[in-house]
């Protein structure tokens, strides 16, 4: 047991509270994956981050870990670790704000705009892959809101997650999410589920609910990889093209405010990002 410096952060926050939590574990040396994954499951947040020293070609490495398993690769995870990173000086970011995360999902560019207070992190998702995979029958609340085109498609980019597409915002928002049957769906049980925004004045284009019943979170406050594969979706059926950009409400069912910044680049690579609140910081003896 040694003592190891600790941060919780609030991903994709404009101010703190109203993000999704990210517990953070700075001097990760000696930890083997047992123990990374018994106090991941201790601090029972919906993940936590892990430094590791990089390898040549990246800026900073992390392993990520649920309550119950590790993950390749998620979203608020690598924007706050890209956060923590240039914060406490583990990685500087090149002239032009680029820098390179390593994870279980591999290499991936990372982009850090705007100074301290107002620092804007982007990570690029690794490539979504359409799973060719039936979801069957889906319960009766999902059935009544789901867009009658478009059944749900499940992609990965990393962690796999079923994309459903309803086509009203308030349905979505009173929708009472029926864990047990999601929990069921083939693959981890993890559903995004998303909406046009009822009206073009409210600051984002697209609202999304994301549950994973399947892996013991039941419905996620913000999830970046679940934004992240909605775009690949979009960008699939030709709705979004490169050089797009959009951002995402997620959160206000569990009492948050969540804010997910999406863009296409050139070459149909889609970015996630935001910004980041430190909230606690101190250490666990571990």
């Amino acid at each position: 047991m040694r003592q190891r410096r600790f941060l919780q952060l609030d991903v994709f926050a404009a101010r703190a509270g109203t993000g999704n939590p990210l517990g953070v574990i700075v001097d990760s040396d000696g930890l083997d994956a047992a123990a990374m994954q018994a106090l991941a499951a201790w601090l029972n947040l919906s993940e936590t981050i892990f430094f590791l020293p990089a390898d040549t070609g990246a800026d900073y490495h992390i392993r990520i870990f649920t309550p119950k398993a590790e993950l390749p690769f998620a979203g608020h995870p690598s924007v706050g670790a890209a956060w923590a990173a240039v914060e406490l000086g583990l990685a500087t970011p090149d002239e032009d704000g680029r820098l390179v995360q390593q994870c279980a999902a591999g290499r991936l560019p990372v982009r850090v705009r705007g100074g301290r207070r107002f620092r804007e992190l982007h990570v690029r998702s690794p490539q979504a892959q359409r799973r060719d995979t039936a979801a069957g029958s889906l319960p009766p609340g999902l059935a009544a809101l789901a867009h009658p085109e478009q059944p749900p498609v499940l992609w990965n980019n990393g962690p796999d997650w079923w994309v459903l597409e309803t086509g009203s915002e308030a349905g979505l928002r009173h929708y009472s999410p029926e864990t047990a049957a999601i929990a069921t769906l083939p693959g981890t049980g993890k559903l995004a589920v998303f909406a046009p925004a009822a009206r073009p004045d409210v600051g984002y284009q697209y609202v999304v609910r994301a549950f994973a019943p399947g892996v013991g979170i039941n419905e996620d406050p913000v999830t970046g990889s679940a934004n992240a594969l909605v775009a690949a979706h979009l960008l699939a059926q030709g709705r979004l093209r490169p050089g797009a950009q959009y951002r995402a409400s997620q959160g206000r069912e569990l009492g948050r405010n969540g804010e997910v910044h999406v863009q296409v680049d050139a070459d149909r690579h889609v970015w996630i990002g935001g910004e980041v609140q430190p909230v606690i910081e101190g250490r666990i003896d571990w």
